[in-house]
Order: C-alpha cells, then structure tokens, then sequence
C-alpha cells in the first residue's frame, strides 16, 4: 500500500468518526430544540464566524500553505519551515482575532439586514449573541488550523485527522452537560442543572476548539517545532504563501458566500427551512467528507511535491487515479444513501412533513455528491500547481450562477431547491476545472470505463435496496442491510477502482 493510501484510509476513518459524532450531535440539537426559531438562529449564527474560519486560517490558508510549506520542506529543510510557518501563524492569528472582534461588536445589524433579514427581531438578536458567543471558538480553530497546515506539509496525518473529532467531543459536553435544564445522571452521579439552553451547543463549540488545538500539540513537540515571534513582509515564503492566498481568500469567499446565500434565501421560507437545509446538507457531508475531503487532504501534500520535482507525468496519473476512485465510490454511495435515508431523517424527530423535507432535501444535495468530491480534487491540483487564479474564476462563475437558480428553483421546489441548485452548480464548476485540467495534462480525466461501471452498480445497488425496505419489518434495520447488499452488488463494478486505491 502507498504512502498516499494509507494517508487517505488514515484521514478517511477520522474523518468517519467526527461525522458520526456530529451526527451525534446534531440529533440531540433537533431532539432539544426541534425545527424552531431557536434552532434557525443557532444555525445561522454560524455563518460569519465559519465565513472567518474558511477564508483565513481554514480553507484558504491551508490550501494555499501547504503547497509552499512542501516546497521549503523539500529544498531547504524542517527549520526553515518552521521559520516560514511561525511568520505567516503570527499575521493570520493577529488578522482572525481582529475580525472577530469586528463582527461580535457589528453582529446585530449584520444579521438583520444581510444574514437573515426575514428572522423576527427576537431571532436576530438571539442569532447576535449567539455568533459573538462562537467567534471565541473561531479564534482557537484558527490556530488549530495553522497547526494542520504544518504538520500536514510534514505528511503527518494522525493528529491532524483526529482533531475534529475532539472538537465534536467538546460540542457534545456542550449538548448533553450545558445545555439540558434538568439535572444529567451519569452512572451514580448527577451532575447539576446548568441550563444554558441554546447557548449551550456554542459554549460546547468553545470547549471543542480549545480540545482541536491541544490534542495537535504532541505532533509539534515531535517535529520540533520553534515558535518565530515576528513578522517578515520581505521574506520570500511569506510572500509566495500571500500571494497564493489573496486569490484562494476570495475563492473560498464565494464558496461561502453561496451558503449565506442559501440560508438568505431560506430565512423567507417557512420556519424551520434553514434547519432543513443543514440536516440535508449533513446526511450529504458524511459520504463527502470520507471520500473526497480525505482523498484531497492526503493528496495536496504529495502532487505538491510532485509538482516541486517536476515529475508531470506521475502527478498526472495521480490524479486520474484519484478522479476514478472517488467516481467509483461517490456514483454508488448516492444512490444507495438516496434509498436508505428515510429512517436515518426519522431519528432526529419532528413531523412527518418536516422529515419528507428533509430526505428529499438531502436527495437533492446528493445529486451533486460526485462533484463536490471531484472538486475538492480538482481545485486543490491548481494550488499544488501554485495557479491559484483559476479556481478563483471558476468559484465567481459559480456564485453568479447559484443566486439566480436557487430563487427560481425555490419558488417552485421551496428548500429543495435551494439544495438542488447547490448539486448543480458545483458540479458543474467540478467538471470545467477537470476540463482545464485535461488541456494541461492531457488524458487526466481517462476514466477507463470507471463512469459507465460506476453508474450500472449505482442503479442496481439502488433497486435492491428499495425492494429490500418495502419488506414489513423495522424500517432502519431494513435500511441498513438493503444499503449493505446494495454495496455488495455495486462491489464487483467498481473493485477494479477499489484495488486502484491500495496504490494511489
């Protein structure tokens, strides 16, 4: 097995297990608080401080980091990473706290005449307070992420991979301890009442964020790690980092903004339309993130080092390797989760009408479950080229197609299709950059019949298991094994690709 394969396993199991927690999680909020108003604050007060997150210290930096980080790494050693890495940590930390400060003192008249101006008053407010509550949590995942950067470009994936789930662990003692207004029994103990309500889950987000961080600290102390405390606007890694994160800041911009967009528009739906649309976008993550989040994380640091090397010709099979492998697994697992998932809506509670909208909102987010998989590879194939602007462009395109498709498509299909418009337009951003792709490596996106095998097992996988959960019998134990002889169906189509990830 390569490297990258057992990066890729390593990061796709840990990536599994945050999931599973946050899904965790996100059953006891709805149980709590169900499809309310509260509930549509709480979620729409995450956007800012998300939006923070993404641009700076998350997606943009990271993506736009390890690339350079790999490249000194390469050429001139772990000390002068470190140097690289102290100096660029100090201006995106300085730059975080002081947005951060800036939303929580303007977070009311933001949300009220740009995140959710169809909110009451009384929303607004809560969403405020709540957001000046989780920018304290976006501070410390700022530096938890600048840590992933870094131990990433030094191909060390454990503690990087097992970060989130501790910060789902700080979320559920938010949920289960904080939050709850009666005492919580633990075996012979009760611990008390602390009744924060729905401040309870943020303050939880704090607690998990300060677990992100520490639990990465050992990966430091084992790459010998030496905090730089300066500023160096002149030094070339510095530049090269900022100048390949001015273009990925205003990409991941978009990205995000077409998420505020999203719940925009849904605040002038129903009550309980912005819950709706974060529980289907969930369901959808679960199969994303372990497929091609993990695949795209352990992959940045090795084709950017392809790329350093100039090897074109195993940076391209790479990533042809990866495009088969996530058609392979995504085309499949859509299908399959589009028939199971019924039951799985049924445990977070609600009405019958509330729980259709919900299986039929994460339906439609499936449908964009490939290409949000093939983007995340594609997308970070230019930055391992150091080409941050292309995806820039294509990421405005996107934002421009989004807002005008999704208000059409709600006025018929309401939050459906709001997801709907999501599926669609990312993955066509997905196919045009692989295009782009192909013109510079020409047959990267060969799938050797992986598509067309691909889509047969999705079909049959797909029948199977609906014709498994008519049977009368419990209807999640029915789900869970027509899912599982689906995929043994779906196995012998796509177990050429299946091998190919033992040596991606």
């Amino acid at each position: 097995m390569s490297r990258l394969s057992r990066s890729f396993l390593l990061v796709a199991a840990f990536f599994g297990l945050e999931k599973l927690l946050g899904f965790l999680r996100y059953v006891v909020i709805a149980r709590q608080f169900g499809y309310s108003a509260q509930s549509d604050a709480f979620y729409v007060a995450n956007n800012l401080p998300d939006l923070i997150l993404t641009l700076i210290s998350g997606g943009a930096l990271a993506v736009a980091f390890i690339p350079v980080l790999s490249e000194v790494l390469e050429k001139a050693g772990r000390q002068r990473l470190w140097e690289l890495f102290s100096r660029v940590a100090n201006l995106v930390f300085l730059t975080t706290a002081l947005l951060s400060i800036l939303i929580a003192i303007f977070a009311l008249p933001l949300v009220r005449y740009w995140i959710a101006p169809g909110f009451t008053p009384d929303q607004q407010i809560l969403a405020a307070n709540l957001m000046r509550v989780n920018l304290l949590a976006t501070c410390l995942l700022s530096l938890g992420g600048l840590v992933i950067a870094g131990l990433q470009a030094n191909q060390h994936f454990l503690l990087p991979a097992l970060a989130p789930a501790m910060y789902d662990l700080g979320s559920l003692f938010g949920v289960f301890i904080l939050t709850p207004a009666t005492g919580v029994r633990l075996g012979p103990l009760t611990l008390p009442a602390l009744g924060m309500g729905i401040y309870g889950p943020m303050a939880g987000y704090v607690i998990g964020a300060a677990l992100f961080v520490l639990v990465q600290v050992p990966g430091l102390v084992h790459y010998q790690f030496r905090w730089t405390p300066a500023f160096n606007f002149r030094d070339p890694g510095v530049l090269k980092v900022l100048s390949l994160m001015g273009p990925r800041v205003m990409t991941a911009g978009f990205i995000y903004l077409i998420f505020i967009a999203q719940e925009n528009i849904a605040t002038r739906l129903a009550t309980g339309s912005v819950s709706f649309l974060n529980y289907g976008w969930l369901f959808m993550q679960v199969p994303e993130t372990i497929i091609g989040t993990a695949i795209a994380t352990a992959l940045l640091p090795t084709i950017s080092e392809l790329f350093a090397r100039s090897d074109q010709t195993t940076f391209k099979e790479t990533l042809n390797r990866s495009l088969r492998v996530i058609l392979a697994l995504t085309i499949p697992c859509a299908g399959l989760i589009a028939v199971g998932i019924p039951p799985f809506v049924g445990i977070l509670g609600g009405s019958a009408a509330d729980q259709t909208m919900i299986v039929w909102i994460t339906r439609a987010f499936l449908v964009g479950l490939t290409g949000h998989a093939m983007l995340e590879v594609s997308s970070r194939s230019f930055y391992a080229q150091q080409k941050a602007l292309i995806p820039l462009l294509t990421s405005g395109l996107t934002l421009a197609v989004f807002i005008p498709l999704a208000v059409v498509l709600a006025k018929g299909l309401d939050a459906v299709g709001i997801a709907l418009a999501n599926s669609l337009v990312f993955t066509g951003e997905a196919l045009l950059l692989w295009f782009l792709l192909n013109r510079s490596y020409p047959g990267v996106i060969n799938t050797r019949g992986a598509l067309g095998r691909a889509l047969l097992a999705s079909v049959l996988a797909a029948l199977l298991s609906f014709l498994v959960v008519l049977l009368p019998f419990n209807p999640l134990f029915l789900s869970l094994v027509g899912m599982a002889l689906g995929a043994l169906v779906a196995l012998p189509f796509i177990l050429p690709e299946l091998k190919l990830l033992i040596h991606l």
